[in-house]
């Protein structure tokens, strides 16, 4: 499955159709599912349906743009009419919604094939993405590691050839987590810049939708198409509309990149190396890199860690006194656990919000962009619970969230691209974080790393 910018003037150029692109699609899912368990549904007869429309289009010379007849999939908590929408969860086993959330209806608008729903972490409240009741999706790379999550299915889908772009969530880290372990491109966009509006919540202020891809390129084209104010969303943002792609291949000499400890403090020493690679690759393009204090690094991380909590709690307290035995055991104890937070403790961690995005957000007065590991570890295996990272024991689940789950309370954009490989075989990813509503300056970033690096591996 090649990257849509080619695949797109294939279409275009009438070398391939809509309707062949979809049954490849199809085909290589029926070979590749079985292995990893990234799709819960499978949309075939719809698909094909629109893909014959889009090519009788094409015949007529109506061109969407970019999406044109290519295959989506898109994380099972986005509202698919008249496709099932499960959350990874029993509950909600058949439930088939009457209406498409926003991100759909400009999806199918654009002309993006809607070919299935991915497998997610229970309710996606899970980074691991092996938590679900329709089984773990496993990593394309090798099927006994997690594939991280919740986005699970949407990032191992791209990474095993099955679609060449996927839609995910992320709360705490949902898009950039998977993306890292599968090796593939996943943005966290700016809080509220992509609408939620028909996906089902995690935390109401947390919550993000955002692209899953092969390339930078890719994902900078889908964030064109799903970006935009929606008086649906009470979150959404009032804002012109951009161009995502118009910075990718302008030169990056002269601008500055920015390390804080806080990202590099426990993190595997191969992780460490292969971001340290793309450091010294910045440097030899004439990129200024500092090491720059974030004081609010610690107090940001626990008020993310009470918001997830306390508004999980409330999305789900139906969930928790009616349908406690249909729950996974651990996604059930995570929903008590959570609620423990206190009135008090939310208040404050939602009272002192501002100043804390506001002093976050004071190190791009001096760079252009952070970098940093996207997780401190490689994929563990499914599963796995603990982990050591430099003598010091951690939970899984807090090692895959610690520095991704930040610029979740702070809203800020987050890329993360695939940066090389362990010696196990498996991806490692690199991210790169802006101020807010700084996405084309994370993909001109991204896409210069991306070709010097020369990775586009797939698992396949």
């Amino acid at each position: 499955m090649m990257d849509i910018v080619t695949t797109g003037k294939r279409i275009q150029k009438k070398e391939i159709s809509p309707v062949d692109l979809v049954s490849q699609a199809l085909k290589k899912i029926y070979e590749e599912n079985p292995k990893n368990n990234s799709f819960i549904t499978v949309s075939e007869d719809e698909a094909l349906k629109q893909a014959k429309i889009l090519e009788e289009e094409l015949t007529e010379g109506n061109i969407r743009g970019p999406l044109h007849g290519i295959p989506i999939a898109i994380k099972d908590l986005v509202y698919t009419k008249k496709i099932r929408t499960t959350m990874g969860s029993k509950i909600y086993e058949n439930f088939i919604p009457t209406l498409d959330a926003t991100v759909i209806e400009k999806l199918k608008a654009a002309g993006a094939v809607i070919i299935g729903k991915t497998n997610t972490h229970e309710f996606a409240y899970g980074p691991t993405g092996d938590r679900s009741y329709f089984g773990p999706c496993r990593n394309p790379h090798n099927p006994e590691k997690m594939s991280g999550g919740s986005s699970s299915g949407s990032a191992a889908a791209v990474a095993a050839n099955m679609v060449p772009i996927s839609i995910g969530t992320d709360t705490g880290g949902s898009i950039r987590i998977p993306s890292s372990a599968c090796g593939v491109v996943g943005m966290k966009p700016t809080f509220g810049l992509v609408s939620k509006a028909g996906v089902f919540k995690l935390a109401y202020t947390l919550d993000h939708t955002g692209p899953i891809t092969k390339t930078v390129k890719d994902n900078a084209i889908l964030l064109n198409i799903i970006a935009g104010y929606d008086s649906k969303d009470p979150y959404s943002l009032k804002k012109d509309k951009e161009d995502y792609l118009r910075l990718i291949g302008k030169k990056i000499s002269g601008k500055t990149v920015g390390i804080n400890s806080f990202y590099f403090n426990r993190v595997e020493e191969e992780v460490k190396s292969a971001v340290n690679k793309c450091i010294n690759i910045l440097k030899d393009m004439q990129v200024t890199v500092k090491e720059v204090n974030i004081p609010v690094m610690k107090e940001i991380a626990e008020a993310q860690s009470i918001t997830i909590k306390s508004e999980a709690s409330a999305v789900h307290v139906d969930t928790i006194i009616n349908h406690k035995n249909e729950i996974d055991e651990e996604v059930y104890q995570r929903l008590v656990n959570s609620q423990r937070v206190k009135g008090y403790e939310y208040a404050l961690s939602q009272l002192k919000r501002n100043r804390l995005i506001a002093q976050y957000n004071e190190v791009f007065s001096q760079v252009d962009v952070l970098i940093a590991p996207t997780l401190p570890i490689t994929a563990p295996n499914i599963g796995e619970r603990e982990i050591v990272i430099e003598d010091t024991k951690e939970s899984v689940q807090d090692a895959l969230l610690r520095l991704t789950s930040p610029t979740n309370y702070t809203g800020n954009p987050s890329l993360s691209i695939p940066c090389g490989k362990a010696k196990s075989g498996l991806p490692i990813g690199v991210q790169l974080i802006a101020k807010h509503e700084e996405e084309a300056i994370l993909y001109q970033f991204g896409d210069a790393l991306e070709e010097a690096l020369d990775i586009h591996f797939s698992a396949i």
